[in-house]
Formats: structure tokens, sequence, C-alpha cells
């Protein structure tokens, strides 16, 4: 018994060493970059030429409805006339109706080009809810602080944000070594594929490929991320896909009054329970593994010792992160029930039921996969599965290790040094997926400071930027382009 104690005992100090030594090795990985070049902003100017932008109801074709096309074309004419330097010396192409490439030829063709992406378009403000607004949600309005109107976070804030610091880097004669591309599209919001999968496809043809591509994303945000003091800056390095299931089950039909012992909802109800009890396996990847790599070093030295040794303490962490909706959405690949139909008469029974589950696919996973995951856990016959619509495969994740990473993680740290930098996993789409065959390095960030109050307001009421957070972005896109320009 004693031997056994004695080999627990030293069992037990290995590991300890083990787990403090690999925490002693968990250090910081930001950058402690120079200081930046001074660059000013004139933020009143700027913000006024903002609200100027967002008075436009940039509205793409959706639903049966046909495009604003007299607001994008106003759009169009209001950028070229507010930039005048940047269209006498960029090459401008339109790409679709709506959406435009600008070119900053690098002096050394050599260098793949980099790119920064945005979009033009805007999602509806709900119908009724215009007189909820502070102020209307096409005013463009410059007071309190903000700027007021549907677009100013997304994303026509990181379209003039970016046409801004180009401006200025015009004016005061720098010239690009890389090639810079500005690609704005016109229907991010339902899908892109007039503009940004057009573009990727003419890039593609042309056997363009980009040494880094910047495009909307994640923003610095307190609070997010526990144990974390700090803002951290959240940089999206993959996204999820998106997929919906349809189930059919076909049935008997006839009147309420003889019924048999399970009807085509009865079928597909038990369809629907079996799939919400079986969720897809949770994981670190796709950017969440990352995360942690990125902000664990700057935590407690209980929660370093958690992060630095994932190989032993990694379910643990899935248990907890898989607790909450907002945290399982990162480690799983979702399943949301959102549609079902059966009969139309309370008495009939249903010839044919129907319902719609939502997926939204981690990394690692496939529309494939989660379709043959659907047909394992319902498991009957009688229940016919199939997608409906739209379906994307989830991103490659991209580097971390790579130059273009390190320029971005500098360039958030000159222009915001008490931030963390810290990649993750984006659950949303963003026009930047169409570009992940085209470069390694795809990254989403918008440099803009939010609070859990001002996050609600993307796609919601009274949406707005600060005008002091505004000129801070517009220093973050000027200095990234210095650094990945050089």
């Amino acid at each position: 018994m004693k031997r056994i104690l004695l080999s627990l005992l030293a069992v037990v100090v290995v590991l300890a060493g083990v787990l403090l030594t690999k925490a002693a090795r968990f250090t910081s990985r930001q950058a402690q970059p120079e200081t930046a070049a001074p660059f000013t902003v004139d933020a009143d100017a700027a913000a006024a030429r903002l609200g100027g932008a967002l008075r436009l109801k940039t509205l793409a074709a959706s639903e049966g409805k046909p495009a604003e096309d007299a607001a994008f074309a106003a759009l169009h004419a209001y950028i070229q006339e507010q930039y005048p330097r940047i269209h006498q010396t960029l090459k401008r192409e339109p790409v679709g109706a709506h959406s435009v490439l600008y070119t900053w030829a690098g002096s050394d063709a050599s260098l793949r080009p980099a790119m920064l992406m945005g979009h033009l378009d805007v999602v509806p403000v709900e119908p009724g809810t215009e007189a909820t607004w502070t102020h209307p949600p096409y005013s463009g309005l410059v007071a309190e602080g903000y700027v007021w109107g549907r677009g100013a976070l997304d994303d026509k804030g990181s379209v003039f944000g970016i046409l801004e610091s180009v401006e200025a880097l015009l004016a005061a004669g720098f010239q690009p070594r890389r090639t810079v591309l500005l690609a704005f599209g016109g229907d991010e919001e339902v899908g892109g594929h007039e503009g940004a999968e057009t573009l990727a496809r003419q890039l593609r043809e042309q056997g363009v490929t980009l040494e880094s591509v910047l495009d909307e994303g994640g923003m610095i945000v307190s609070g997010t991320v526990p144990g974390v003091a700090s803002p951290v800056a959240l940089v999206g390095v993959a996204e999820k896909g998106f997929a919906s299931a349809e189930l059919i089950v076909n049935g008997e039909g006839g009147h309420s009054s003889m019924p048999p012992p399970q009807t085509a909802v009865g079928v597909l109800s038990r369809a629907i329970s079996r799939l919400e009890d079986s969720p897809m396996p949770a994981h670190l990847r796709g950017g969440s593994r990352a995360l942690f790599e990125f902000a664990g070093p700057e935590m407690g030295f209980g929660m370093r010792v958690l992060f630095a040794n994932l190989w032993l303490f990694e379910p643990l962490v899935l248990r907890q992160l898989t607790g909450k909706a907002t945290t399982n959405a990162a480690v799983r690949t979702t399943t949301a029930a959102t549609m079902f139909e059966g009969s139309e008469r309370d008495n009939v029974l249903p010839a044919r039921a129907r319902a719609v589950v939502n997926f939204r696919i981690l990394p690692g996973d496939s529309v494939e996969s989660v379709l043959e995951h659907v047909r394992d856990a319902v498991d009957d016959p009688r229940v016919k599965v199939s997608t409906l619509g739209f379906v994307s495969e989830p991103s490659p994740v991209s580097r971390t290790d790579s130059e273009a990473w390190t320029q971005l993680l500098r360039s958030v740290r000159q222009v915001f040094p008490d931030v963390v930098v810290a990649p993750y996993l984006m659950l949303g789409a963003s026009d930047s997926r169409y570009f992940t065959g085209l470069s390694e390095n795809v990254y989403r960030f918008m440099p803009l400071r939010l609070d859990s109050a001002d996050l609600s307001r993307l796609h919601g009421k009274d949406e707005r930027v600060s005008v002091q957070g505004y000129a801070d972005a517009v220093r973050f896109y000027a200095q990234y382009v210095r650094n990945v320009a050089h």
C-alpha cells in the first residue's frame, strides 16, 4: 500500500510539474510595436462625411423587392465627390450593378496585393419602428457625440473609414510598395452573389492571389472574454458555414375522427426531438482554440494553468462553454428547428408534414456531415432529408503565424495600445468568405470599441458610431495600410 501511495504521489508531483511548467511557458503573444508615426484626423469633418452617406437608403434587392438603384448611384457619386484624390490616383472598376473595386498600384509588382473590404448596402429598418429611433434611421445626424443612422456600424463605417484613411495618405504623399485593393460590395446583406462573389471569381480567372484580406468582423469589446481585464480586439480568422435541412414525412391524410396510431406530424415531431437530443460534438477548433492561445496568457495564474494545458483540461473547458448558448455556438455545429408545417385544418389529418432545421456549421464539419448526422439521429426511413436553398461550407481557418497576421496585430496595438488582440470564430457570414481561396490570410475586424448595449444596435434600433471612435477607426486603417503596403 505504501508503495502504491508513493507511486501516486510521484505521479501527482510529476503532473503538477508539467502543468506549472507549461503555464510558465504560456507567455504573452501580444506585439510590442514601435510608436506609430503621427496621423491627424479631423474627427468632426470625417463624421459629417459619414453622416452624408448614411442618409442614402442603400437597400439591396431581396424578397421580391428591387434594389434602391437611385440610392446606390447617389452614394457612388457622393464618394467620388468627397474623395477626389482617390479618384485621381486609384483605378476604379464597377462590379455588378452596385459594387466597386479600387486598385492602388504599388511600386513593386512582384508583391501580392492586400485587400481591404466593406459593403455599401444596409439591412432594412423594421417597418413601423422608425418612430422609435432616437433620431431617424436615415438622418445621418451628428449629435451627442455620435453619428446616427442605419449603416453606421454595419458597414458604411468601415467603408468610409477606409476611404478617409486612403484619401489622407494620398494627401500626405504616401506611395504603397504593395498594391492595395479596396473592394466595396453592394449586396452583402443578401448573400454577396453579385458583388463579392463575382469579384472573387474575376480575380481567380485573372490568376490573382492576395497577400491578405481585411473585412468587417469582430470589434474591440470589454468583459466578453472571462479573466481578461483589458479590452479584447476580436479578429475573426474563420466563419461558420450555413445549411438548412428540410425534413418531410408523407402521411395518409383523411379526417381526424379516424386517426392512425401516429400521424405525419407525430413522426416528424419525434424526428425533431431526436435531433435536439443529439447535438453534434463540441470541439475547440475553427478559431476558438486560438482565442484561448492568445487571450489565455493575459489571464490570472489559475486560468493560465487551465488554458496552457488544454491537452488535459479541454473536456472541462468544453463543458463550461457548452453550458451557455452564446459560447456553445462557438464550439459546435448548432441545431435550430425553425419551421414546422402540417395540416391547414384542425380536423384534417396531414397528408404531408414538413420541418426546417437550420445548422451553423463549425469548421471541420461540412454540409454533407451535417446531413449524415441528421439521418443518423432521426433513424427513420419515413423522414426524407434534404438541403433547402442556400448552403455554405465553413471557411478555412486563417493563419496566425504569418507576416500578414503580425502586421494586423501590430497595427491594432499601435492605435489601441491598451487592448489584447485575439483570434476568434465568427458565427455570422461576411463577404470575405468568397476570397478564402485567394489568400490564406483572411481576417475579419472592425476597429471600433463597443459595449454590450452598442452590440445590440447592429441590425437593431438606434445604430450609431461615436465621433471619436470613428476617428480612431480611420487612424487604424491608415496605420494598417502603412504596415501592409510598406
